[in-house]
């Protein structure tokens, strides 16, 4: 199930490495506080090659992260981990005030006029 938040980065835990069955894995948490009403603390898993994105974070920093939950069973008790697959970071400008050069933005609107509003002007087909 993939899905994704944007937030503030609160926190970059240590990194954690060691040899599994297959091999030598990495991981690093880090803490994203979401930009709702009511702000949540989330903690994110970064494996992998993902662990080198972190290290250009700086806390303050806004980002949009895409991740997959995962449940996993370990003795009678579950974890549930929220695996990061891809971060986009650089994200303060359009979330505070926009980008007016962004190419998402129609540059042809026009301002309504009183004819316009009040439907004085008849530019149907038919």
């Amino acid at each position: 199930m993939a899905q994704e938040l944007t937030g503030k980065v609160l926190q970059v835990l240590p990194e954690q490495t060691g040899t599994g069955r297959n091999g030598q894995w990495s991981r690093q948490d880090f803490i994203v506080e979401t930009q709702e009403q009511y702000p949540k603390k989330v903690c994110f898993s970064a494996w992998g090659d993902k662990v080198s994105l972190l290290k250009s974070f700086k806390t303050e920093d806004t980002v949009k992260i895409s991740f997959n939950i995962e449940s996993r069973e370990f003795n009678g008790r579950w974890y549930t981990d929220l695996r990061v697959w891809k971060i986009e970071t650089g994200l303060q400008e359009k979330v505070q005030g926009g980008d007016r050069n962004d190419p998402g933005l129609p540059t042809d609107l026009q301002p309504l006029t009183a004819d316009d509003v009040n439907g004085d002007k008849d530019d149907l087909p038919f």
